[in-house]
């Protein structure tokens, strides 16, 4: 159908374009009959613009006026105007003025949609998904997506700007699972083999550093095939970035300068650098998580000490076995029931803790089913380390370290929600964590498993602890959070052979599977490979806690469910008999 091209958007038109004649081409947002005058809200991406269809203005117009509902494509001719006194829409930009209709083309016509294309809508999430095409007409949707587009800018301007080049790596490539399972392509041509869609782009950005790109970075696409979460997804988006001759001062560097560059221009916030760093023994410690909120205080407090002698068969324990006592203080919470204090039980319960200790302080003392158990001396000794006062609840948990204090990290995050200690308009907080182990120990497969991947670099200092106590081995590696979210992470690379076969055989690795895995690398490394480190920013949690949501769904245009499904288009899909014969692939 032939439409004249428009000559403005939605959002455009203001007092100055009075008097002109305009083309507007949108969707019908909203519909008014007024006593025989029309009023149409017109709305494209970029604003709303109201029309008036009047009959003593134009009968003809008015007339085709009639027919037209919600979410009909039209297009229109007429004569912007001032809107008369007191009808004026002040909370849109096109407000003081509509057009006068002259001459309407409608270029398709729509059924009702399943759900208001407005926002703030109280919709299931399912419908949403599966209408997704017209849950991207709500506004608060196009805003997520036009500040993805706005941080892909920011990205790429940033890092050009530092001399980093953008470098395409392949999304078929060989699998080499650590970690997450691997998504797998079947090869028709090579008859049992199979593609691998990359985890990350780890081992190629490596390989150009080796082919002397020194500065690297790019948009990338990744694919895990791993349980998901509100802030995962199978297929999810990365800001990769690698350095060669860079140590870790020097990645802390270009990426404080780039967030603090995207909150300028994304929220105009003044982000303070350098930013905060916390060692991850520290950040344990203080708030039972390797990526810590610290928009609020609320910080855990170590106990272990107080009791060193103790006679309390519990902690007694934790101290003989090298475990950790951890305390968290509720100021003001010593009057929660009984019945209240039994759901916090069961909270922890419910994350592996075999029970949850705690104490109400009155009288400059310690009130609880233990207190019979502790010495004067040891509540004096809890008082002092938390800081309590009268009318205030004490936690303690008990165990081995790291679960312990994940547990109470957990528990710290319930009783800040519960106090309000979140607020929605605090200053972002942003830190570093640094120093993470190299290795964990998996007690099911009896063997060290890398932290962040096999590529990551040691303390140079503690070398040689990989063949007597890889445990106490420290990571050259880094995660910057944000808000209690790991938004990068990275580290410093292995680029000696020697080092990274060591760690190979500390991961229980073989030689000739490491050939088969990463034989490739490996060979590269032998011409020169020079000291290198980078990092990968998660875009989309990043687009997530700018845009302020809570799920990465809203901020990805076509997004998978929790369970991997799309419901727009049905996938993953059957496919056909032929399909699966040309695969050499038969389902049993």
């Amino acid at each position: 159908m032939k439409f004249n091209r428009r000559t403005h958007t939605c959002g455009e038109l203001r007092e100055e374009n009075i008097g002109q004649h305009v083309v507007l081409n949108g969707w019908v947002d909203t519909r008014r009959d007024l006593g025989g005058v029309i009023f149409i809200d017109l709305r494209d991406r970029y604003g709303i613009t109201q029309i008036v269809f009047e009959p003593s203005y134009n009968s003809e117009s008015h007339e085709t006026g009639k027919d037209l509902r919600s979410e009909y494509v039209i297009s229109i001719e007429g004569k912007v105007r001032k809107r008369p006194e007191g009808t004026e829409n002040l909370a849109i930009p096109t407000g003081t003025i509509d057009v006068m209709v002259d001459k309407l083309i409608i270029l398709n016509k729509a059924i009702t949609p399943p759900f208001q294309i407005k926002d703030n809508i109280d919709v299931n999430e399912d419908l949403r998904l599966k209408y997704r095409y017209l849950d991207l007409r709500r506004k608060e949707m196009q805003d997520n997506i036009l500040l993805r587009h706005k941080m892909y800018l920011i990205a790429r301007r940033y890092f050009d700007s530092n001399n980093f080049v953008e470098i395409e790596t392949p999304v078929l490539m060989k699998s080499t699972p650590e970690g997450a399972r691997d998504f797998l392509v079947p090869s028709r041509l090579h008859k049992g083999r199979f593609y691998a869609l990359p985890q990350s782009p780890q081992q190629y950005k490596q390989i150009l550093m080796v082919s002397g790109f020194d500065r690297y970075f790019q948009i990338v696409k990744c694919f895990r095939d791993e349980d998901l979460r509100a802030d995962r997804q199978p297929e999810f988006t990365q800001i990769d970035i690698e350095m060669s001759f860079v140590d870790v001062e020097d990645v802390y560097e270009i990426m404080e300068g780039f967030v603090k560059t995207l909150f300028k221009e994304i929220k105009n916030y003044d982000l303070r650098t350098p930013i905060k760093r916390l060692t991850f023994d520290e950040a344990m410690e203080k708030y039972g998580s390797d990526k810590p909120d610290l928009r609020f205080g609320l910080e855990m407090v170590t106990l272990s000490s107080v009791f060193q002698n103790s006679e309390f068969r519990v902690f007694k324990e934790a101290v003989e076995t090298g475990g950790i006592i951890t305390g968290l203080l509720a100021k003001g919470c010593g009057e929660y029931t009984r019945n209240q204090l039994d759901v916090l039980t069961e909270f922890v319960k419910k994350l592996g803790a075999g029970g949850l200790i705690w104490m109400r302080v009155k009288d400059n003392s310690l009130e609880a089913p233990i207190s019979k158990f502790l010495s004067e001396e040891e509540k004096q000794g809890i008082i002092k380390s938390l800081g309590a006062e009268n009318g205030d609840l004490v936690f303690i948990l008990s165990g081995a370290k790291l679960k312990a204090l994940s547990i109470m990290g957990n528990l710290r995050l319930e009783m800040a929600s519960r106090l309000g200690l979140i607020k929605e308009d605090a200053e972002p907080a942003i830190l570093w964590v640094t120093d993470f182990p190299l290795l964990e120990w998996d007690e099911e497969t009896k063997r060290f498993y890398a932290m962040h991947h096999p590529f990551t670099s040691p303390k140079l200092e503690e070398i040689e602890l990989l063949k007597t106590d890889p445990a106490k081995v420290h990571a050259r590696a880094y995660d910057l959070v944000l808000n209690g979210n790991e938004i990068a992470g990275g580290s410093i690379r292995i680029h000696d052979a020697e080092l990274q076969s060591l760690m190979f055989k500390t991961l229980g690795i073989s030689d000739e599977e490491a050939e088969v895995k990463f034989g490739f690398l490996m060979n590269a490394f032998k011409y020169g490979a020079p000291p290198h480190g980078g990092i990968a920013f998660g875009f989309d949690r990043l687009a997530m806690l700018l845009a302020g949501k809570s799920s990465i769904r809203e901020v990805i245009a076509f997004p998978k469910t929790a369970s991997g499904m799309s419901l727009m288009d049905e996938c993953p899909s059957f496919v056909s008999e032929e399909q699966l014969k040309e695969l050499h692939i038969k389902i049993r």
